[in-house]
């Protein structure tokens, strides 16, 4: 006898054949529209198959005609927003100019959605979807024509720093939004504190007396002026790896 084949050995939404729907005002994109708009207003926690169909108006039986799992939800969820990343085409000449551009495009990507950083690695074989692949694929494009020798490994450093950073200011910024005060005013609320706590260490006292008057009154300015640091360093280090 024959051993049986599974017809979907790969578990992730992009490996299975897409079902028609069963309501002609259903979609896949509907629904994955729809989720996002909740993971952006309640994050990941709050999202559930079922308050997705009221929200909807379907029964959570009709969402997964088109969703099998909410595993699968999230790789559509995160694939979508990866189309709103742009990467410029590059030359060997501004290779460092198109990643940076790639780099804050994904970080504001990140921020407008604050789910999707902290759910990249976590959401199944995510880096299936099309618009994912076809954003690595650019910015592979770019590595490569620049002359680099490990454009993957570039890649890797490039997208993990912009991941952390961005998974952290995303949680600063849940953390601001859940205090019902603007980012200036808990930033001039928490910074007597973080003063105080840094009494009688010597360097860290150094570092919050120095802290700029324009950092405490724009600190969306600040992240990006510490985003664009980092980011640098970054690729000063990637500029190094270049054969000369």
């Amino acid at each position: 006898m024959a051993p049986r084949t599974d017809p979907n050995p790969i578990p992730s939404v992009w490996a299975r054949q897409r079902r028609e729907p069963d309501q002609p005002s259903l979609s896949r994109e509907a629904i994955v529209r729809e989720a996002i708009a909740m993971l952006d207003t309640d994050g990941v926690e709050a999202l559930s198959m079922r308050k997705l169909g009221a929200r909807l108006n379907a029964g959570a039986t009709s969402l997964y005609r088109h969703v099998a799992t909410k595993d699968e939800l999230m790789e559509l969820a995160v694939d979508e927003v990866a189309a709103e990343i742009r990467v410029p085409a590059g030359t060997e000449a501004d290779w460092r100019a198109g990643a940076t551009e790639a780099a804050r495009s994904f970080r504001a990507a990140a921020l407008r959605h604050p789910w999707v950083s902290s759910v990249m690695g976590q959401a199944g074989l995510v880096y299936l979807g099309p618009n994912l692949m076809a954003f690595n694929e650019r910015l592979a494009a770019l590595f490569v024509e620049a002359g680099f020798p490990e454009a993957d490994a570039a890649i890797s450093t490039l997208l993990g720093y912009v991941l952390g950073m961005s998974t952290t200011e995303a949680a600063w910024l849940t953390t601001v939004a859940r205090s019902g005060h603007t980012e200036a005013e808990f930033v001039s609320r928490l910074l007597p504190a973080a003063q105080q706590a840094a009494a009688g260490h010597d360097n860290l006292s150094a570092a919050y007396a120095a802290t700029d008057v324009t950092a405490v009154r724009d600190p969306a300015r600040e992240r990006d002026a510490k985003f664009g640091y980092g980011l640098d360093v970054v690729l000063d280090g990637l500029a190094a790896r270049l054969p000369h």
